[in-house]
């Protein structure tokens, strides 16, 4: 994949400013302790008398309800409440590079705090015959869903006036394809073909098969093209906006 330098100049403009920021140090420290929460407390690890690291991963998806709005709700709510997003479509950045720039950074900052989750699954692996490429797998989808999710916090930023609605927003659009989708499915005698439909839009459905160690070309193509999809709509508002 190839970065344009006016991507690369966005996207470490914005990094710099995270870097500054205390709620981004806030967050992080919230995300670290759910996880932990989630994984030794609630999910109650030692007492399972079994190597699996599963309900370690099953935190992520909730903890991204909460994590992945506090990271885009400014991305593009702030610019436009400033009016520095004015500024920005007059610049000679096409909105690609924008969208790429803004997405890119939330990217790395979400990749950080899994990085500092690491700790974790490696303290353990001593206790029992945990398998590394199954870990591995499960990191790849905790990052495929967090990528998908943080196009979708961008999107609701960018047809947001304000960081509290795009905050909000992100929140319920999230927690209803994590959880509220996969509770119908399980709890609501639907038919066959509504179920279908119901899994196939379920973010926390196409992560299943990266939590039991499983590659599954069917949920990666879920992902990246989801994702996509929500990047082409920013790019559609933006220039929506800058025509009118």
């Amino acid at each position: 994949m190839n970065i344009s330098s006016r991507t690369a100049a966005l996207m470490r403009k914005e990094l710099f400013s995270w870097i500054h920021s205390p709620v981004l140090y806030g967050v992080t420290v919230f995300f670290l302790l759910f996880v932990s929460i989630w994984f030794y407390y609630l999910q109650r690890f030692f007492a399972m008398n079994t190597a699996t690291l599963g309900p370690f991963f099953s935190a992520f998806p909730f903890a991204f309800i909460l994590v992945i709005p506090v990271l885009t709700m400014k991305a593009w709510a702030e610019e436009r409440k400033m009016g520095s997003d004015e500024i920005l479509l007059t610049m000679p950045f096409t909105e690609w590079e924008l969208v790429g720039g803004k997405f890119l950074s939330c990217l790395i900052l979400l990749a950080a705090m899994l990085l500092l989750t690491l700790p974790i699954p490696l303290s353990l692996l001593p206790l029992g015959n945990f398998d590394p490429g199954v870990i591995c797998t499960e990191y790849t989808g905790v990052l495929l869903l967090g990528a998908c999710a943080i196009a979708i916090g961008l999107f609701l930023s960018s047809v947001s006036k304000a960081q509290g609605a795009a905050f909000v927003g992100t929140i319920v659009v999230l927690l209803l394809f994590t959880s509220i989708l996969g509770i119908l499915a399980n709890r609501i005698a639907l038919p066959p073909f509504v179920m279908e439909l119901i899994n196939y839009l379920s973010l926390s459905f196409h992560f299943e098969s990266f939590s039991r160690g499983l590659l599954d070309s069917r949920d990666i193509s879920f992902f990246l093209l989801a994702g996509g999809l929500f990047l082409f709509l920013n790019t559609q508002v933006l220039i929506y906006r800058k025509w009118n």
